[in-house]
Formats: structure tokens, sequence, C-alpha cells
């Protein structure tokens, strides 16, 4: 069986090591860059693009049928004119 207590005891110093160093600074860096890139880009997330998908699809059916009732309108108007 493998002794993980010098492994973690490794691991531990690494992750001391890399805090105290330029490098924690650099990865809050380009999170950060990455952070403000996204923003400008004005993205959205993907329950936002679901629940705007849904109303754009209920408008769609709406105005469907307003077309339909127009028409039928037209077509009674039409009729009725002759």
């Amino acid at each position: 069986m493998l002794n993980s207590g010098p492994l973690l005891e490794l691991s531990n110093k690494i992750k001391e090591l890399i805090s105290k160093s330029p490098a924690s600074d650099l990865d809050k860096n380009i999170h950060a860059l990455i952070q403000g890139a996204l923003t400008k880009m004005e993205l959205i997330s993907r329950e936002e693009y679901d629940v705007q998908t849904e109303v754009l699809k209920h408008t769609r059916e709406k105005l469907d049928a307003l077309e339909e009732k127009l028409k039928t309108i037209e077509d009674l108007l039409q009729k009725s004119h002759k």
C-alpha cells in the first residue's frame, strides 16, 4: 500500500509556494482579464438563452394566430363588399 503522507506533504508545500509566488497573482489577473472580456462580449447564460427562446416561440405562435385571424377578417370583408 502506498503511503500518501509524504505525497500530501509535498502537495501542501507546493501549494504554499505557489500561493506566495507571483504565479498566484498571475492566476488572479488572468481570471479577471477573462471575466472582463466575457463581460464586454455581453454574453448571456444558457438559462437566459433558453428563457428567451421560449418567449420568442410563444410570441411567434401568437403572431401566427393573429395573422390567421386577420386573414379571416379580410376575407369576410371582401365577401361582404361583393
